[in-house]
């Protein structure tokens, strides 16, 4: 019987990034690493369970769901959750960021400042600058205020960040220049909690880091995983939980590693450049932006 192998995730690390299994194992990846597995004939996919539990009824779950995760559960994993304001009196300080995706992509958020950019690196951000920190409540408060404020979104949707990914600006100056003008702008507004200090302009940059510099620009992603499937490609770039995988004949496509949660995944063998047996969506030419900054 093949060995089977259950994914927890992708982390981020000061190395970069890593897949996390079951176990506790890790394995870190590295640009030119290949990236090989299936799904065995007749899989299911189980829910991931929550809070670092499994789940009590081992229940099914879609191949589409990020979260993989059943009703329950996936209601237990939001409790106490900081993102879901159900965890009010955390007494930890907080960072207010502005965070930029690509082109008219940007975003304001929160992230405990013990975490550092870890919460940026997860969510894909290819640069970002603080905008000031303080007690939770008041950096929440100061995230609704610039939404309300400067129409900026406290999420955008991983597909939104996966398109734009090839259109990236190839100077810094250029990535960072909505950022800047954005942060000009909130410093000035009024309103702000007295709790909150602000911070100053200072941009962080992840192109190298998600080794997006240098990578071919994705055609599609993977849109689910699937019985008897298998993808077996070259890592040419990583970001957020996505994994930028070059499969043969200049093909790269993403795959999503939250897909990866709930299946048994078994080891497969590709002769030649890769494969991709797992359903395709092609990105396309054209892309649904933000209405401008303000």
């Amino acid at each position: 019987m093949a060995q089977v192998w259950k994914c927890a995730g992708l982390r981020w690390s000061a190395e970069g990034p890593v897949l996390v299994w079951d176990g506790g194992r890790r394995s870190p990846l590295a640009w030119g690493k290949r990236v090989a597995f299936g799904v065995a004939e007749g899989g299911v996919r189980e829910c991931a369970g929550a809070r670092g539990c499994p789940c009590p009824v081992r229940a099914r779950v879609t191949g589409r769901s990020t979260g993989a995760r059943c009703e329950e559960c996936a209601r237990l994993d939001r409790a106490h959750s900081v993102a879901a304001d159900t965890f009010a009196d955390d007494p930890r300080p907080y960072h207010v960021y502005l965070a930029w995706f690509g082109p008219g992509l940007v975003k304001v958020g929160i992230t405990a400042v013990e975490r550092g950019p870890a919460r940026l690196l997860e969510q894909g951000a290819v640069c970002f600058s603080w905008l000031g920190g303080g007690p939770l409540m008041a950096a929440r408060r100061t995230e609704e205020l610039l939404r309300a404020a400067l129409r900026v979104p406290d999420r955008i949707p991983y597909g939104e960040k996966r398109a734009v990914r090839a259109a990236l600006p190839t100077e810094e100056e250029e990535r960072v220049a909505e950022l800047r003008e954005l942060h000009g702008r909130a410093v000035q507004l009024g309103g702000w909690p007295e709790s909150l200090t602000r911070a100053p302009f200072r941009s962080v940059d992840h192109l190298r880091v998600f080794g997006l510099d240098a990578a071919p620009a994705a055609h599609g992603e993977v849109k689910e995983l699937v019985a008897g499937g298998a993808v077996s490609g070259e890592l040419v770039a990583a970001a957020g939980p996505d994994l930028h995988l070059a499969t043969g004949e200049g093909a790269v496509v993403v795959l999503d590693t939250r897909l990866m949660r709930g299946w048994e995944l078994v080891p497969v063998t590709s002769a030649g450049g890769g494969e991709v047996r797992f359903p395709v969506r092609e990105f396309r030419a054209e892309r649904s932006l933000q209405d401008g900054l303000f």
